[in-house]
C-alpha cells in the first residue's frame, strides 16, 4: 500500500475528523490555525511550571550557581562559553541561553521555564510543518506533532531549566532538516552550507544530534524518495525531489559526518575532563550490553505507559536474567525484521530505525553518569516511533475506509489523556524537597536521590534530617562518596572529630572529582587543627590548595595555623589571600585580631570600624571568628 496521499490514503488523514470541505476552503489556510492550536496547548499543558522553581540537580551548576551564566551576555561570558568543559560538556549556545535568560529575567524561575516551554511550542509546531511539507499528510503531521508535544516524556527536557539545552538543540535540529529539504528538492551549495550550518548551531547547543547525518539517509528513503536504487513511489508535485544515487547520498553526507567525529571527540574530551564517564571497573562490558538491551525495551514500555517518571533510574549493578535479555532480544529482533520487510510501508522501518538509531548514543554501551535511562533521552529519538505508529493506524484505516468520525474520538481522548499526565507530571518538578522525595519513591537503591536530598535538606538548616538521608545513603553503598563527606561534616560538627576525619579521609582518597576532593582535604585540616595536630593540619589545608587554588577555606586554616604558632605576618598573608577569593565578615575580624596581635593597634582598629559599619550581623561574626581562634 502506498504511503502517499491516495484517496484511502486522505480518508485515513482525516484522522482527527475532519475533512477538506469542513474547514476553510483552501487547504493551505488550515496550517496556521492548526499550528497555533498546537502552540497554545503545549502553553496550556505546561502553565504550571510558573509555579515550579529551581532545583538542586544541575541547576545550580546551569543556572543558580553559575557566575558566568548569571553575569548575563557579555564578552566574558561568551569567551568563557566557547572554552569551558563545564558540566562534562562543551554546549557554548546553551551557556549563552541561560546567560540571556539571567539578563532578562535575573533568577526568576518561573521565567527561565516559560522560555523552555516557548521552545518546545515552537519545536511541536515545527514538526508539524516538517511532516506536512515532507508528506503531503497534514492530519497524520498535526497528530505526530501533537504527541511530541503532550507525551509525558519529554516533561523532563521542557520543566527542567538545566535540560534547556534539549529543547534548544531540538530547536536548531529541527530547522536543519527543514533546510535539508530545501536542499534535496533543489540541491545547491547555499542550501547544503545552510544545513550544515544549522546542524553546527544544534551541535553547540547539546551533541545528542549527532546522529543527525544517519537521520537524513533515513528520510532520503522515506518520505524524500531519494534513493534511485528503491523502487519509486508516487509523490504528489508539491513534495517530489530529484532522486540520486546511493553513492552521492552518502557521499554528500561526508561534511555532516566530519562535523559529528570533531563533534564526538570534544564531547568525550569534556566528559572524561568532567568525570563524567564511567570506568569498566564499574559496570561491566556485559553489564553494559545487557542494559542497553533491556533499556530499548524499557523505553517502548513508557512509549505506552508512561507513568512513574522521575529523573534518575540508577544503573543494575548485577547482571540480568538471561531469559529476560534473551526475551529482549527477540522482541527488538522481531520488529527489525517486520520493519524492514515492510517495503510497501516505508515509514516504518525509517521510524524504527530512527528510534533505534538516534537513541543508540545514550543507550549505555559508552556510561556517562550514573543513571541507567533517562526520559530526556527520548526527546529526538521517539519521532520516529510517533511517525511509524500513526501512518501504520492512519493506513490501516484508510484500508478499511472506517469513517473518520470513528478514529477521531479516541484519538483525540488519547491526546487529551497524554496532556492530563503531562499537566501533572509538571508539578513533579516544584521544589527540591517534593522531587527527591517521589524519586526515593519510585525507585529502588536511588543513593543519589538520598545524596542530592540530604544536601537539599543541610541547606535549609535541617541538618538532622540531612544526616538520616546520608546514612540511608549509605546503607546502599558504603563506598558513596557525597554521603561519606556528609556524614564526615555532621560529625564533625557533633564534635565527633576521629569519626569525621575517618570518613573525610575515604573521600579524599577516592575523589576523582577535584571540588570534592579539596573539600575533604580542606575539612580535613579543619578537623586535625582543633584536635591540635597544626603540622598534619597545616599539610591538608596546603593539599586542598595544590588541588584547588582558589578555595579561600584552606587559607583560612593556614592563617589559624600561623596564628596559633605566633607567626602573625604570616597569618595576616594568608587572611588577605582568602579575603581575595571571597571577601568576609569573620575574615576581617580575623585579620584585625592577627595584626593586633602583631602590634600593629591602629590597622586592626581601622579594619574593626569598617567591618562594624558593613557586617549585617557584627555579633554573629564576632562570635564565629573567637570560635575559630579557640580551635573549635
Amino acid at each position: 500500500m502506498s504511503s502517499t496521499p491516495t484517496v484511502a490514503g486522505k480518508e485515513a488523514d482525516s484522522l482527527l475528523g475532519q475533512t477538506s470541505s469542513d474547514f476553510f476552503s483552501k487547504p493551505g489556510k488550515r496550517t496556521f490555525p492548526l499550528a497555533l492550536l498546537l502552540f497554545a496547548a503545549v502553553v496550556v499543558v505546561y502553565s504550571g511550571v510558573t509555579r515550579n522553581g529551581f532545583i538542586n540537580y544541575d541547576d545550580d551548576t546551569y543556572v543558580t550557581l553559575n557566575s558566568h551564566v548569571k553575569a548575563g551576555l557579555n564578552r566574558g561570558t561568551v569567551k568563557w562559553a566557547f572554552t569551558t568543559f563545564d558540566a562534562a560538556n562543551y554546549h557554548p549556545l546553551t551557556w549563552l541561553s541561560h546567560a540571556l535568560d539571567c539578563q532578562l529575567f535575573g533568577l526568576d524561575a518561573s521565567a527561565h521555564h516559560e522560555v523552555s516551554v516557548l521552545l518546545h511550542a515552537i519545536n511541536a509546531v515545527l514538526i508539524f510543518l516538517l511532516l506536512q511539507n515532507a508528506t503531503g499528510f497534514r492530519w497524520r503531521s498535526l497528530f505526530v506533532a501533537a504527541l511530541f508535544a503532550l507525551h509525558p516524556l519529554n516533561v523532563e527536557s521542557v520543566a527542567w531549566a538545566a535540560e534547556r539545552k534539549n529543547v534548544l538543540c531540538m530547536l536548531f535540529f529541527l530547522l536543519a532538516l527543514h533546510a535539508y529539504i530545501a536542499y534535496a528538492r533543489r540541491p545547491n551549495v547555499e542550501r547544503y552550507a545552510l544545513v550544515a550550518f544549522l546542524f553546527l548551531l544544534g551541535l553547540l547547543s547539546k551533541p545528542q544530534v549527532i546522529t543527525f547525518p544517519f537521520l537524513l539517509l533515513l528520510l532520503d528513503y522515506w518520505p524524500l524518495n531519494r534513493w534511485a536504487g528503491a523502487a519509486s513511489i508516487d509523490q504528489p508535485t508539491a513534495t517530489a525531489v530529484p532522486r540520486a544515487s546511493m553513492g552521492w547520498l552518502i557521499l554528500e553526507k561526508l561534511p555532516l559526518l566530519a562535523l559529528s567525529a570533531a563533534s564526538a571527540i570534544v564531547t568525550m574530551k569534556a566528559q572524561r575532563a568532567g568525570g563524567a564517564v564511567q570506568a569498566l571497573s564499574l559496570y561491566s562490558p556485559l553489564l553494559r550490553v545487557e542494559t542497553a538491551i533491556i533499556n530499548y525495551v524499557r523505553y517502548l514500555g513508557k512509549l505506552f505507559w508512561p507513568t512513574d517518571l522521575v529523573v534518575l533510574y540508577p544503573h543494575a549493578t548485577k547482571h540480568y536474567p538471561v531469559g529476560e535479555v534473551v526475551a529482549a532480544v527477540l522482541m527488538l529482533g522481531l520488529i527489525t525484521v517486520s520493519a524492514l520487510l515492510a517495503h510497501r510501508r516505508r515509514y516504518l522501518a525509517v521510524g524504527w530505525l530512527w528510534f533505534l538509531g538516534s537513541l543508540f548514543p545514550m543507550i549505555g554501551l559508552v556510561q556517562v553518569g550514573a543513571q541507567s535511562i533517562a526520559d530526556r533521552y527520548t526527546y529526538i529519538s521517539f519521532l520516529g516511533l510517533f511517525m511509524m505508529l500513526t501512518w501504520l493506524v492512519a493506513d490501516w484505516i484508510g484500508a478499511r475506509q472506517i469513517r473518520a468520525a470513528w478514529i477521531a474520538t479516541p484519538a483525540v481522548a488519547a491526546l487529551l489523556f497524554l496532556g492530563f499526565l503531562t499537566y501533572h507530571q509538571v508539578g513533579y518538578w516544584h521544589d527540591p524537597e517534593y522531587f527527591w522525595t517521589r524519586t526515593i519513591e519510585l525507585t529502588e537503591g536511588n543513593y543519589i536521590a538520598h545524596d542530592t536530598l540530604a544536601e537539599y535538606l543541610s541547606g535549609q538548616g535541617r541538618i538532622e534530617e540531612s544526616a538520616v538521608q546520608y546514612r540511608a545513603a549509605l546503607a546502599i553503598r558504603p563506598d558513596d562518596l557525597p554521603a561519606n563527606l556528609g556524614l564526615g561534616t555532621w560529625e564533625h560538627g557533633h564534635g565527633n572529630l576521629q569519626a569525621a576525619i575517618d570518613h573525610y579521609w575515604f573521600v579524599a582518597l577516592h575523589a576523582g572529582d577535584l571540588s570534592m576532593r579539596a573539600a575533604a582535604y580542606g575539612n580535613l585540616g579543619s578537623a586535625y587543627r582543633q584536635q591540635g595536630h597544626l603540622s598534619q593540619a597545616e599539610q591538608c589545608f596546603e593539599e586542598s590548595l595544590r588541588v584547588d587554588p582558589k578555595r579561600a577555606m584552606p587559607l583560612i586554616g593556614l592563617g589559624l595555623v600561623a596564628q596559633k604558632s605566633g607567626d602573625f605576618e604570616e597569618a595576616i598573608r594568608q587572611y588577605q589571600r582568602a579575603m581575595a577569593i571571597e571577601p568576609t565578615d569573620v575574615g576581617y575580624l580575623l585579620i584585625a585580631k592577627a595584626l593586633e596581635q602583631g602590634g600593629h593597634s591602629d590597622q586592626a582598629s581601622a579594619i574593626h570600624e569598617r567591618v562594624a559599619k558593613l557586617s549585617p550581623d557584627l555579633a554573629a561574626a564576632q562570635r564565629m571568628a573567637e570560635g575559630l581562634l579557640e580551635g573549635k
